[in-house]
């Protein structure tokens, strides 16, 4: 079997193992040897890419595998990997691994729990190695559908409301996407060859302009929505804070980087005319979203909403980062969801820790913290600075690649419009800083003078996600040049 195709078998396997597992220990134990493989195996991925790279492998995707699904639609399970595809794969590895450390004590039905999440996983998997729009969209559904599930049984307060509304918006950008597949398929045949769903083929064709800006906004408002695009976003904070501490780390870290790779692999590759036509109309709800985003976390008081609106924020800057269309901003915008996905995990894990222990989320309600969990408190700092781009953590590499590629457009209306998203990053400073002072720093509230201090498996789970916030702080050209290979021919396709 080939090195892509185990990270779908894996995940079918482990929850196949689940099934027959009993009691709570065993449950925990498979759910984390499965990912425990599943991580060796993406670190595996990167070293066998890198080699292949070593040995002047200049395609633009390696380890490809192509065999007929359907073949009246011309459909086929096409896989491959480039460089960003590789790393998003770690980045889904590393999250649900510590997203099982994290979910140590859940009891609550906990072999479904595994099982609804790691399904999950391996949709999200089998999104990032397909090159066929078809099989990447059965895997797109894969990945959203059990959301209901996980926030609808396992959530917290209007679980049911939120779950709902999350599905049922995904479910509508859903549509929207297929209605884009289909049309760009229809229009794939134009220089004369056969209808096709493999993007590299597609983007060989010179699809008329007409279609290109017909069905353009169908694929890039479909991807987008996920990636909680303004006005589409409001899923996205009830999602976030009804849903438990491992699905919120799932739901931001990963499957909100669908939307952003989406637009990114196929919206804009293969209909280079349509983005170009719509690039600034989408750019203006982009960076209405990365301010809109920071101002509504001001006003938040609970920790889940004020990380939501921090994500609809910064991942408004991978959209607009992808909207600028030159190389540097393109490597921004997937280290940026990169970088967004583990520290963003970090946060709704110290929530879900904190909480476990306050049983409050609500800011005011909280004080003086890092005396009695000093160890938490110091974790929760760190996310903070590493989310408003302090120098040495990844958010500053990511978004210092995002603006410089921004500010490479010398118009008024691209300057205005980077001016507003730099400008973000002072609110961003705001809220993380008002959240620390007020839960964190002063007196500590009477009630809660003794709570139990962090767990093994909460240690474990946060410094793994803390180690690779940092890796990326410190070795940045390693890992923008893995994404910079990657994004030039996809560039080349577009300018």
């Amino acid at each position: 079997m080939d090195i892509l195709t185990l990270f779908v078998v894996v995940p079918v396997i482990t929850v196949f193992v689940l099934m027959f597992s009993k009691g709570i220990k065993q449950h925990r134990v498979v759910a984390l040897i499965g990912f425990i493989i599943q991580t060796l195996m993406s670190f595996n991925l990167i070293y066998q890419y890198l080699h292949e790279r070593a040995a002047g492998n200049k395609a633009i995707m390696v380890f490809t595998k192509d065999v007929m699904w359907f073949a009246p639609m011309n459909i086929h399970y096409s896989i491959g990997v480039d460089g960003i595809s590789v790393l998003m794969i770690l980045l889904t590895s590393i999250i649900v691994l510590t997203g099982i450390f994290i979910s140590w004590k859940v009891d609550d039905l906990p072999k479904e729990f595994f099982i609804s999440l790691i399904v999950l996983a391996s949709g999200v998997f089998g999104f990032f190695i397909s090159v066929d729009l078809f099989t990447m969209f059965v895997f797109y559904e894969i990945a959203v559908i059990p959301m209901f599930l996980l926030i609808g049984i396992w959530g917290s307060g209007p679980r049911e409301y939120a779950a709902m509304k999350l599905t049922l918006m995904l479910m509508g950008a859903s549509a929207l996407l297929l209605v884009g597949i289909l049309g760009v398929y229809f229009n794939s045949n134009a220089d004369g060859g056969a209808l096709t769903f493999n993007i590299f083929e597609i983007s060989k064709v010179h699809i008329p302009v007409f279609a290109q800006k017909l069905f353009f906004p169908f694929l890039f408002v479909g991807f987008a929505v996920i990636g909680a695009l303004f006005p589409f976003h409001t899923w996205s904070p009830d999602g976030h804070a009804s849903a438990p501490t491992a699905v919120s780390m799932l739901h931001a870290g990963v499957l909100m980087k669908l939307g952003g790779y989406g637009i990114f692999r196929v919206a804009m590759y293969v209909m280079p005319e349509g983005a170009k036509y719509w690039a600034n109309f989408f750019m203006v709800l982009a960076v209405i979203g990365v301010f809109y985003g920071a101002l509504a976390a001001i006003k938040q008081k609970d920790l889940k909403y004020i990380n939501a609106y921090s994500s609809v924020s910064h991942l408004g800057l991978v959209l607009l980062a992808l909207l600028m269309m030159n190389e540097v901003a393109w490597k921004g915008a997937m280290l940026q969801s990169l970088s967004h996905g583990f520290i963003t995990a970090l946060f709704f894990a110290m929530i879900g820790i904190i909480y476990g222990r306050t049983h409050t989320r609500i800011v005011t309600k909280m004080s003086g913290l890092l005396n009695v969990i000093p160890v938490a408190g110091a974790i929760y700092v760190i996310a903070g600075m590493a989310n408003l781009g302090l120098p040495g953590f990844s958010g500053f590499v990511a978004e210092m690649n995002i603006f410089v590629g921004a500010f490479q457009h010398t118009d008024l209306f691209h300057r205005v419009i980077t001016i507003l998203a730099v400008s973000s990053i002072v609110v961003t400073a705001v809220y993380i800083l008002r959240v620390v002072g007020m839960m964190l720093m002063g007196a500590t509230t009477p009630e809660f003078k003794n709570l139990p201090k962090i767990t093994w498996y909460e240690k474990t789970g946060t410094f793994i996600l803390i180690l690779f916030i940092v890796l990326i702080g410190i070795f940045p050209f390693w890992w923008g040049g893995i994404i910079s290979d990657s994004v030039v021919p996809f560039i080349k396709n577009l300018l």
